[in-house]
């Protein structure tokens, strides 16, 4: 990952798009894609992003800290769990580190299904996530919001008589509906046996609290998909009926952090958490 802030680099040539793509609204994946410095994005999704930099320049902090995390609770499933298979649904566009490099840095055998309904994600997707020669990678070109056509393509790559982590990383507060991110979680979980594993992060205004409700704001009127933000235990309450592995409810930067960065990493304003299945 670049360590030269989005906003500071040349833009992307906004004429490259692929015909299916509307460049003219901001899109999350987009949007993410250009605050952790990525070039994939275009000038509604730069607007967008500048506009919620203003409010809360910390947002690229966010970025990277929920990047960080996803490293750090995959290589905690694959090495210390002992989980081979990961459902990351969301997955938005590829960047240094996705699902399928630390697991099977950990664990070459280690099979990966991501999910994702954003053109530009698939168009990356098709490129750049193959698997090792031992595991297996592919990618469901599918919305959240319809986890059985998610499980039944799924099937074809996983194996679901054995454990597997399902990834929900900053994709839940675009179903503002609690009761309805409770259901599709339910029913992801109804498919996966006993020692699978959930894993999610999700923006909070638990920290920097006006300023993430005004970030919000703007990010609801310029972006394609509105959010929510959700506490603490509104965050708990999706992993009801699992156990959660320590530290429970986190910043994701506090998530256990790498030995370098113990005593000194601060909170970001994005939850994580890690549940098992019993």
């Amino acid at each position: 990952m670049s360590d030269t802030p989005a906003w500071m680099k040349p833009a992307p040539d906004d004429t490259a798009a692929p015909r299916d793509i509307d460049t003219s609204v901001a899109h999350p994946a987009r949007i993410w894609d250009y605050w952790l410095g990525g070039r994939d994005n275009f000038a509604a999704d730069r607007e967008t992003g500048d506009h919620i930099l203003a409010a809360i320049p910390d947002m690229v902090a966010n970025a990277r800290a929920d990047r960080e995390f996803l490293g750090r609770a995959v290589r905690h499933l694959v090495a210390e769990e002992g989980v081979r298979q990961f459902l990351d649904i969301g997955t938005g566009i590829p960047a240094a580190g996705n699902t399928h490099d630390v697991a099977q840095s950990v664990a070459p055998d280690c099979r990966v299904v991501y999910v994702d309904n954003d053109p530009i994600v698939l168009a990356h997707a098709r490129a750049l996530m193959v698997g090792g020669d031992m595991g297996a990678t592919s990618y469901i070109d599918a919305d959240l919001r319809s986890p059985d056509d998610i499980l039944g393509e799924a099937a074809r790559t996983l194996d679901f008589e054995r454990p597997i982590a399902i990834m929900l990383l900053g994709v839940l507060e675009f179903i503002p509906d609690t009761a309805q991110a409770s259901a599709i979680i339910g029913r992801l979980l109804a498919a996966v046996p006993s020692g699978s594993f959930l894993a999610v992060s999700h923006s909070t205004d638990e920290v920097h609290g006006e300023a993430m409700r005004e970030a919000a704001r703007l990010w609801n009127e310029g972006g394609s998909t509105p959010l929510v933000l959700r506490d603490a235990a509104q965050l708990a309450g999706l992993f009801d009926g699992l156990d959660l592995v320590d530290p429970g409810i986190s910043s994701c930067s506090l998530w256990r952090p790498d030995a370098v960065d113990l005593g000194t990493a601060t909170p970001v304003a994005q939850y994580c958490a890690v549940g098992r299945k019993p």
